[in-house]
């Protein structure tokens, strides 16, 4: 009998990796890990690692996007609704996941944690987007969902280089009134109708 990936033996198996990850993030720095150590700390072999990873920067990646995906609030999320909570909940969800990574990763896997954000920002507002502006062309769409998510992400890297004294919260509010006028602003052109 095949196992599926939605086996409960499989799912345990790969967040005991995961799991491993994270612990072993905690005394060393990334670039020090083997699998070695993964598979020792989460008691399986090699080919068990490599069933579930292509390798440790493969593990790094989802091991982060969805450590990122567990600090949003789904329950915003669920409803479908972009509006002012909504982006604020994002918002500090990336903060506290960039303060969470503070710890564990160094410089050289910025690029790396920047681009997870930012391909699941464009995720998630592409889905939000998408629903408040039915019918509206699809390009306008992943365009401003485009731009929305790099400057989602931008903030709050200027949040985290100069302003770590407000709370996120309060940050972004300052730019939320720019922020839709120029989703709004996007879409004149588009058909006309805003």
């Amino acid at each position: 009998m095949t196992q599926g990936k939605t086996d409960p033996r499989v799912l345990r198996t790969r967040k005991s990796i995961m799991d491993a990850f994270i612990e072993l993030s905690t005394k060393k720095e990334f670039k020090d890990i083997t699998v070695k150590d993964i598979t020792a700390e989460a008691m399986i072999n090699r080919a068990t690692f490599y069933a579930h990873f292509e390798d440790i920067y493969d593990l790094l990646e989802k091991v982060l996007a969805e450590v990122f995906l567990i600090n949003l609030d789904y329950y915003i999320l669920a409803e479908n609704m972009f509006n002012e909570e909504t982006v604020i909940s994002i918002f500090t969800a990336i903060t506290n996941f960039q303060r969470s990574l503070s710890s564990r990763c160094h410089r050289g896997y910025e690029d790396t944690i920047a681009r997870i954000i930012r391909d699941q920002l464009e995720v998630i507002f592409d889905k939000l987007l998408a629903a408040k502006h039915a019918g509206k062309d699809p390009e306008i769409v992943k365009i401003t969902t485009a731009m929305l998510s790099w400057a989602i992400y931008g903030a709050s890297v200027e949040w985290r280089k100069n302003s770590m004294h407000i709370v996120p919260e309060a940050f972004i509010k300052k730019a939320i009134p720019f922020i839709f006028a120029g989703i709004e602003l996007s879409y004149v052109g588009g058909d006309g109708d805003v």
